[in-house]
């Protein structure tokens, strides 16, 4: 089922190519623009002015916290009824070393706050923290695809494989256009979202 968007689009191949070119060019501008140099790393201000620089054009949504409930695959984020106090628990988690920096990361994914785009929001505002922070980001052409999603996916319980995956990733440089691009050029997108009853959460 396509997602309702501004741009009237019916096919979802169609609208996935649209969205992926679009957000694209306003990952650039972020990046040339210096649009996040005075934004303060870390918190959900943040990542909402990404989210809403990357998608606004498409879909009405952009920067707002979802009203839905979504899963994908046997994983389910965080619900609707707790997502709220879970981003503000989230924002105050601390974040001056690395580690710190990749726990935060993996609760805001469990968060999942939009009913789209997730994913790369997320890497661009998790590049912020370590810029700002330790002076590094991530060079996403390091991190495999299948190796990163199945870390990702097991992160809640355990965050010791993410954590080594991104760790073998991180470079000092901080102020190349090819390597920050890398994290919305790569396919982690998380896709095929399914929507559940507040109902079906424990079953």
């Amino acid at each position: 089922m396509t997602l309702d968007n501004k741009l009237g689009i019916v096919d979802s191949a169609e609208l996935a190519k649209v969205e992926e070119k679009l957000s694209k060019i306003k990952a650039i501008e972020i990046f040339e623009k210096k649009l996040l140099d005075d934004k303060k790393p870390g918190t959900f201000e943040t990542l909402q002015l990404i989210h809403n620089q990357l998608f606004g054009e498409i879909y009405s949504f952009a920067g707002k916290v979802r009203n839905e409930n979504i899963s994908k695959g046997n994983f389910r984020f965080a619900p609707v009824i707790y997502l709220e106090e879970a981003l503000k628990n989230i924002e105050s988690m601390p974040q001056s070393n690395f580690d710190e920096i990749i726990e935060k990361y993996v609760e805001m994914n469990v968060a999942h706050p939009f009913r789209e785009g997730n994913g790369r929001s997320m890497r661009i505002w998790l590049d912020h923290i370590l810029r700002e922070e330790i002076e590094m980001v991530v060079d996403w052409s390091k991190v495999g695809k299948e190796d990163y999603l199945l870390a990702m996916e097991r992160s809640p319980i355990k965050d010791l494989e993410i954590k080594y995956i991104l760790k073998n990733a991180v470079t000092s440089e901080i102020n190349n256009r090819e390597i920050y691009m890398k994290g919305i050029d790569m396919s982690y997108n998380y896709e095929g979202y399914k929507t559940f009853k507040t109902s079906e959460l424990n079953k």
